[in-house]
């Protein structure tokens, strides 16, 4: 997914003021993001009835790849801003990284709708590779799947017979490594096919449990919430998708407005890379009563308003 290595901004752009406004936005915002990130994992870690449930293991699992992708997507942004060049060996696995763990997000989205799918209509004889104690193996498959893409990628890349992988500077962008039209042509059918599946399994877990919620009375409030949960699920994945609508948005509005494009590479990058994942650990961690409570306990301005009594 090239999205991830298009970043906005061009360093060689002489509006020094626009580029440290960009970094000024990006950089507070991934502070805050990783303070709450930090945070939710040492609650998970701290309290053993988030362990022994594979909804909070695949939520946490979701946290640390999302952290992983944005640290590699921001380390990425920043060396576009300031000009810095990498040698291939430098900027290959970086490149590789920063690809795997994006397609890792929406294959983590439907592991997790999996998860409440399995929960509602298995309770009591839940599949062996669903039990919190093997939903490794989930994640697992999830990393495997989602190197995949970008392997192959890797595979049919073909770079300039005049460049030295440990000395030839260039700016790491997925464009100079991988232009060739076979391999556009492939990045774009797997990644149809590959969102394709995944929206799929969203809708059908929705469905599912949509329809299971009407035939239920006694337990109708937990599946309810099951619901919810595929329908944010859902929503994130096509925030995800929105991705794929660079091209078509940066060169209609390029045509129109040359000198609007290092900022409307930076608006698609901040709105549809950047800020799901920044809202991500919010809504899910403040949504849930549990961890919420003890996202409260944890942080000093909540600890202000709540008092050492009721602590």
């Amino acid at each position: 997914m090239q999205n991830l290595t298009e970043f906005p901004g061009n360093a060689t752009s002489s509006d020094t003021t626009a580029i440290i406004l960009k970094v000024c936005v990006v950089i507070p915002l991934f502070s805050a993001f990783l303070y709450f990130i930090l945070l939710m994992l040492h609650i998970f870690a701290s309290h053993r009835q988030f362990l022994d449930s594979s909804r909070y293991i695949l939520f946490a699992y979701m946290l640390v790849n999302d952290t992983l992708q944005l640290l590699s997507s921001v380390l990425l942004f920043l060396f576009i801003m300031g000009n810095l060049k990498l040698a291939i060996i430098y900027c290959a696995p970086l490149l590789f990284f920063s690809v795997a763990t994006f397609q890792n997000g929406p294959l983590i989205l439907a592991a997790m709708s999996l998860e409440r799918y399995v929960a509602i209509f298995y309770p009591l004889r839940r599949p062996i590779s669903w039990r919190p104690e093997r939903i490794w193996l989930i994640a697992l498959s999830t990393w495997v799947i989602s190197c995949i893409t970008p392997s192959l990628d890797f595979i049919l890349m073909r770079p300039n017979p005049a460049w030295d992988i440990y000395t030839t500077q260039l700016s790491c962008k997925s464009a100079v490594l991988s232009g060739l039209p076979i391999q556009i042509l492939f990045k774009v059918v797997v990644n149809v096919v590959f969102l394709a599946a995944v929206a799929l399994i969203i809708l059908f877990t929705y469905i599912r449990i949509l329809l299971e919620t009407r035939k239920m009375r006694d337990d109708r409030a937990s599946v309810t919430r099951a619901l919810h949960t595929v329908v944010l699920h859902g929503l994130q994945l096509l925030l995800s998708m929105m991705v794929f609508t660079f091209p078509i948005t940066e060169n209609f509005i390029v045509l129109n407005v040359k000198s609007m494009q290092e900022h409307i590479q930076f608006f698609n990058y901040f709105c549809f890379v950047l800020l799901p994942r920044f809202l991500s650990p919010l809504i899910y961690g403040f949504r849930d009563e549990s961890i919420r409570g003890y996202i409260k306990k944890s942080m000093p301005c909540f600890k202000a308003h709540i008092g050492p009594h009721k602590l």
